[in-house]
């Protein structure tokens, strides 16, 4: 057993969420049932309460009473409003650049494409093997749609993409650079913009998933000179499962970029419906098909309250959080194998902690049954996201105790 006792820590936490100066938002957000701490909120942000009010008066009014009308007066263009309003909130992005629309897949696709087209001839993508799923899948199936070659990068197991890993495989055949900003398993925070200055050095488009950044830290995509970006809104935006995701565009790739999936929402006059597709002008021509519009309604109050809050603020409690985490672990954990696989320096660390034991899975499974909710990463990890305006330090506590019960049981 660790040199903490249960209710030193729960004193600490304590004392922590009474110092908080965003602990008044804690009860902006629904809780309840047999959840005793969420510890998940970098893969499924809380509702907030006003939720569903809003909601409820989305179908009431916009669309029970105003139907079809609804896309004169408002809907056509809120992919592109709700996306600005994401762009100053969350990415540092200056208006006409960032649109709501598919899902983060989708996006990744249409954008991986659109930096091919952007740089004819050049034949070669990286991507890490630490990033997520679908970004290497998406970098897997486009090479062998369009016969690009992917330049894979190795990270280390508790780490991310950093410049002395890249250089070696950029190249004058280096098209574009996929990388994440936060590693989805380590939470590797990247360099974004010497990553960025890197590739630019060689001609090469960055392309930065933003999924598991957007609205927990500052992002400046404009200041970096990142090319295009994408992020889903599910997760530290708090817009449900899945809510649709957003695109981002520099302003001098607008007037150049092209996406492979044409529809009618991204044709130049849509409710024309002429012969031929001509994009429309700036970043509607990312859209396709008719937006989710019902499911772009819950990540408006929650763009709100980041913004009120501050994404500074916010940064400073989810570096504070996770700070707190791994003090915990470090205290509570040491003596049962446990290690950390996040980086340990703040300004290298993301949202959430991941901790690795060889029983994680099983130990994952029994928290879950006793309303402890983090998430279970392979081969070996019990991931921790601590969402910052969601989540209070007693509810970190309340969770690294429970591991620490878990595994002083006998096996």
């Amino acid at each position: 057993m660790g040199t903490t006792s249960r209710s030193t820590a729960q004193n600490r936490a304590a004392d922590l969420d009474a110092a908080d100066p965003l602990r008044s938002h804690l009860d902006r957000f629904v809780t309840g049932g047999d959840v005793q701490a969420y510890l998940d909120g970098n893969s499924l942000g809380r509702p907030l309460r006003v939720t569903a009010e809003r909601m409820r008066a989305f179908v009431d009014e916009a669309w029970g009473t105003r139907l079809i009308r609804g896309w004169d007066e408002g809907w056509f263009d809120l992919p592109l409003r709700l996306g600005d309003r994401i762009g100053a909130v969350t990415l540092g992005a200056a208006a006409g650049q960032t649109v709501v629309a598919d899902s983060t897949t989708v996006l990744l696709y249409k954008l991986i494409r659109a930096a091919l087209a952007l740089r004819p001839g050049l034949t070669d993508i990286v991507v890490d093997r630490g990033n997520f799923p679908t970004d290497r899948y998406l970098a897997e199936g486009i090479a062998a749609e369009t016969g690009a070659t992917l330049r894979w990068i190795d990270p280390d197991h508790d780490a991310g993409v950093t410049v002395d890993l890249l250089e070696p495989v950029l190249g004058d055949q280096t098209a574009l650079v996929l990388v994440s900003q936060v590693a989805y398993r380590s939470g590797h925070l990247l360099d974004a913009a010497a990553i960025t200055d890197a590739a630019h050095a060689h001609g090469t488009l960055v392309l930065l998933d933003v999924c598991h950044s957007a609205g927990a830290l500052p992002i400046h995509l404009d200041k970096w000179g990142v090319d295009l970006a994408v992020g889903c809104t599910y997760k530290y935006l708090n817009g449900g499962p899945g809510s649709p995701a957003f695109a981002y565009v520099a302003q001098r790739h607008l007037a150049d970029v092209t996406q492979p999936i044409w529809g009618w929402m991204g044709a130049a006059a849509s409710f024309e419906m002429g012969q031929g597709y001509v994009a429309a002008q700036g970043v509607r021509r990312l859209l396709s098909g008719t937006p989710p519009i019902v499911a772009m309604q819950p990540m408006i109050d929650m763009l709100d309250l980041i913004d009120e809050a501050g994404v500074d603020a916010i940064r400073e409690k989810s570096t504070a959080l996770t700070g707190f985490a791994i003090d915990l672990v470090d205290e509570r954990l040491a003596g049962h194998r446990v290690t950390v696989a996040t980086p340990r320096d703040p300004d290298r660390r993301g949202g959430h902690i991941t901790i690795d034991h060889p029983e994680s899975q099983r130990i994952t499974a029994r928290l879950w049954e006793r309303g402890i909710i983090p998430d279970f990463r392979r081969p070996s990890g019990i991931r921790l996201g601590l969402s910052p305006l969601s989540t209070s330090f007693a509810d970190v506590a309340t969770g690294i105790e429970a591991i620490a019960a878990e595994l002083e049981k006998p096996a």
